[in-house]
């Protein structure tokens, strides 16, 4: 599936990829609009709705991921709010495994993130992620999200990766695109970024169901 002598670098995103994204989908679609909707005397699905209206006008911005942004929103301490459920925060299967095969494999490992510096702290500090990286990228310090044409040239003028020779592996779409379309050579989607949701399906990416399947000998 993956010729890894044509890789020198992985990027590599957190929520849904490395982490099981039911933690996050958790907070932002249940804890969330339950916190912030029974201050306003909202039922859940009113205050889902709400949050999820103000969330579609900041898709694809910095402000969707930012924590400061929805806590002033919100008038609401969002990463608070989020430690209570850090129990829900975890690796998704592989991970240890492919990052320590990576490591031996001599490709360059690095987390590439729109996670607001806030979160993306406090879920290295949960999981000991930082371990199995050899640098750690926050969209947030290139002013662009993944999304946004303008994050790839950025990354590129930082980390010094060949684009031909990298790989990236995400479960956003919209990311994955934006860096086909900037000359990103390898692209994996992961199918399932949430363990507790159903499987998406990306008729123009490649797909990952599980990084056993790209290590050599899978």
């Amino acid at each position: 599936m993956i010729d890894w002598t044509a890789i020198d670098t992985v990027l590599l995103d957190m929520d849904g990829t490395l982490l099981d994204l039911h933690y996050d989908n958790a907070f932002w679609f249940e804890h969330l609009p339950r916190t912030w909707g029974a201050r306003r005397g909202l039922d859940v699905h009113a205050a889902r709705e709400a949050i999820h209206a103000q969330a579609e006008r900041r898709r694809g911005t910095l402000d969707f991921y930012c924590m400061a942004y929805w806590s002033e929103l919100l008038e609401l301490d969002v990463a608070a709010l989020n430690a209570e459920l850090a129990h829900l925060i975890g690796l998704r299967p592989q991970v240890p495994e492919f990052l320590d095969w990576l490591l031996a494999a001599g490709k360059r490992r690095v987390l590439v993130t729109n996670s607001h510096r806030s979160g993306l702290d406090f879920k290295l500090a949960r999981t000991g992620l930082g371990a199995w990286l050899d640098a750690i990228v926050c969209a947030h310090d290139l002013a662009a999200p993944k999304e946004d044409p303008a994050f790839w040239p950025r990354l590129q003028e930082q980390l010094g990766f060949d684009p031909a020779r990298t790989l990236l592996v995400d479960d956003n779409a919209h990311v994955l695109r934006a860096a086909r379309d900037y000359g990103i050579g390898h692209l994996l989607a992961v199918a399932q970024p949430d363990s507790k949701a159903q499987a998406q399906h990306l008729p123009d990416l490649p797909m990952l169901d599980s990084f056993a399947q790209v290590l050599p000998g899978a």
